[in-house]
């Protein structure tokens, strides 16, 4: 098994997708910006999670893979720099690396400064740059490794007030497709995962109505889970995935049909 990495691992889909990986037998590395309780709520969880994995492979060890979290802001180098020393230093190098951290600052194009286009793009899409470029220096002398990261059907499709969140998860597909050509040579996979609607603490505070206008549109009928992202991830990052890269994946329930 190996260490996997989780940006904005502490919440929402980040904590699903930790979650995903600790059931598979990984090490997880829980990286947060501010939320020190929920990341440590979410370890906790992965502990839990890890004592099933035992139990089911009838492993005698209890659950033998390690958590712990990070506090690290990955749109800055430094912040990265250290992340990933960190986690080395605690639960060996980063096998696995999931970029999940993001952020919104949504606005209609008119309305929206330069600071809040500048702040998401830099969390959502420079974060992942960042992130990448560190985990593939042991990757690459490894020759092996699973890069997995979180875009949305926003960025394939667009949506209006949301021009910077946009961008920065198209930005991602392309650097997604790009790294697969560039590593795929050193068995490291590159792939993508598109959520689309999915039940989370931003969907769960939208009017009844808006949330119900836009179920409307989706061939499902209904909201995704956060567990419907993780599972594929946690796919992604396996052996059986291993022919796997370059690839953008929806996960939306016919929404972008």
């Amino acid at each position: 098994m190996s260490t996997a990495l989780v940006t904005g691992g502490g919440r929402g889909i980040g904590r699903a997708i930790c979650l995903a990986l600790a059931q598979a037998g990984h090490d997880v590395a829980i990286n947060y910006a501010g939320n020190a309780a929920a990341a440590e709520e979410t370890r906790a969880l992965c502990e839990q999670a890890a004592r099933q994995f035992a139990h089911t492979v009838n492993d005698d060890r209890g659950g033998g893979a390690r958590f712990a979290t990070f506090a690290a802001d990955v749109s800055e180098a430094q912040g990265v720099e250290s992340l990933f020393e960190q986690v080395e230093a605690t639960l060996g190098s980063v096998g696995i690396l999931v970029n999940n951290a993001g952020i919104t600052r949504d606005a209609l194009l008119l309305r929206m400064s330069e600071e809040d286009f500048d702040a998401v793009l830099d969390t959502n899409l420079k974060g992942a740059f960042l992130c990448c470029k560190r985990a593939s220096r042991n990757m690459v002398k490894q020759r092996g490794g699973r890069i997995v990261n979180i875009t949305s059907v926003v960025g394939i499709a667009g949506n209006p007030g949301q021009a910077n969140y946009a961008a920065s998860k198209a930005g991602l597909i392309g650097l997604t497709k790009t790294l697969a050509r560039e590593l795929g040579s050193r068995n490291i996979t590159v792939n993508a995962v598109a959520p689309g609607f999915i039940a989370t603490d931003m969907t769960d505070a939208m009017p009844e109505e808006a949330r119900t206008a836009v179920q409307a549109g989706i061939a499902l009928r209904r909201a995704g889970q956060p567990e419907d992202i993780a599972a594929l991830v946690a796919f992604l990052a396996g052996d059986a995935a291993s022919y796997i890269t370059g690839q953008v994946i929806c996960v939306d329930g016919g929404m972008t049909l």
